[in-house]
């Protein structure tokens, strides 16, 4: 049974010698509000761009030529922001921010979903305000206007949860909304129309993935849709409970799915089998869009938690006056616990006043620090990875780096 598992999931760097695994916190970003989208650019990777219940896109540099230290301190969070009460210089635990690049203010609510173009030349946002804004980034860093709306009165009729870049040289835009749909956008026409609406899901839409002609939707209703948009052949998969994320494989055979109530796992794509289920001790997942990512060249799948861990994984306060959240980290093949990676909330005096939202747009007064969103470097191949939550605070991490 191990090795037929192997043969079927073994990730393209398997045989290569163990990945390393950041563990270290090197920089941190601070917002104003809770933090739902945030992906790194496209390859090199250098940049990172995020998206906030505050409505807005910042794109940051994380890299720092300030020195960091290996051993996380309390005091180590300041705001980057240039309205911020806080100075942007590393504090004295050694633990630099990173740089703010520019911000994109367009959005009427919150950003749910942002995707970067493989040239890292546009990017894509999504939001609450059943908006899709196409985004220059040279351009619309002076300016803070998207050089596109798309959709309008032929758009999502609900928030938009999902939006990735498709098609050949990215001519596409695939979103996927509460409305139920997925809709398909020719960025090469100037149509408001989408080129074609895919309404299969019988509940809101919460994730997707793209890979060649392929299109998985991830929805409320338990099911792994797959769409081949050049043969119109459609496949469903049923998982059973509301599903929050989706992340593919790199050769594409098999997809990992979180569902709230049902963890983590990751199914073969040929027939629907569950190759794997990645559980820990207490960990919950019942209520917020949690969002897991496969990474060190597909050797560790990690997710986030719902759980009150405190301080040193103790439910109650975290050291920086607000609880810490929690990552899970799973060896891909075996299912074991690899590591456990805690993330503090940050600035005592960052809690007061911050309201704790879930991707529903709803306070979550019982909720302190959930890490609802992850991203790894160059699609899960860098050295880094970052996390983003309820707490409005981003921590990147990683070795240290020097311009």
């Amino acid at each position: 049974m191990c090795s037929e598992f192997m043969r079927r999931v073994k990730p393209y760097g398997y045989d290569l010698p163990e990945p390393y695994l950041p563990t270290t916190l090197p920089w941190m970003l601070v917002f104003t509000g809770p933090v739902h989208a945030l992906t790194y650019s496209a390859t090199p990777g250098t940049y990172i761009l995020t998206g906030s219940s505050d409505r807005s896109i910042r794109l940051y540099n994380p890299s720092t030529t300030v020195p960091v230290s290996a051993t996380p301190t309390s005091s180590y969070i300041r705001h980057n922001d240039p309205a911020a009460k806080h100075s942007s210089q590393a504090t004295s635990g050694g633990i630099p921010q990173g740089r703010l690049i520019a911000t994109y203010t367009s959005h009427a609510y919150s950003v749910l979903s942002l995707t970067v173009s493989s040239d890292n030349a546009h990017f894509a946002s999504s939001g609450s305000d059943r908006a899709i804004l196409l985004w220059d980034v040279a351009a619309s860093a002076g300016t803070s206007s998207p050089i596109r709306r798309i959709g309008g009165a032929h758009g999502h009729s609900g928030r938009i949860n999902a939006v990735a870049f498709a098609g050949e040289n990215d001519s596409l835009l695939i979103s996927g909304g509460f409305d139920t749909s997925v809709r398909i956008w020719d960025l090469k026409s100037n149509s408001a129309r989408p080129v074609m609406v895919l309404d299969e899901a019988r509940d809101a839409v919460q994730a997707l993935a793209v890979r060649g002609c392929e299109i998985l939707s991830g929805s409320v209703d338990g099911k792994v849709r797959s769409y081949d948009v050049r043969t119109g052949k459609v496949t469903a998969d049923l998982v059973g409970s509301p599903i929050t994320g989706l992340d593919l494989t790199r050769d594409g055979r098999s997809v990992l799915v979180s569902s709230l109530g049902e963890g983590v796992r990751l199914f073969d794509r040929a027939d629907g089998t569950c190759l794997k289920t990645y559980k820990g001790k207490g960990r919950r997942n019942a209520e917020f869009r949690l969002q897991p990512i496969l990474g060190g060249r597909e050797r560790w799948v990690l997710g986030g938690d719902e759980a009150d861990w405190g301080n040193g994984g103790v439910e109650g306060e975290g050291e920086g006056g607000g609880a810490d959240a929690k990552i899970w980290v799973w060896d891909l093949l075996s299912g074991d616990v690899a590591r456990t990676l805690r993330v503090p909330w940050g600035l005592r005096e960052a809690k007061g006043g911050k309201k704790v939202l879930g991707s529903d747009g709803r306070e979550k007064k019982d909720r302190a620090h959930v890490a609802t969103c992850l991203a790894w470097k160059e699609g899960g191949w860098g050295d880094t990875f970052a996390v983003g939550g309820t707490s409005g605070v981003v921590t990147v991490f990683g070795r240290a780096m020097k311009e």
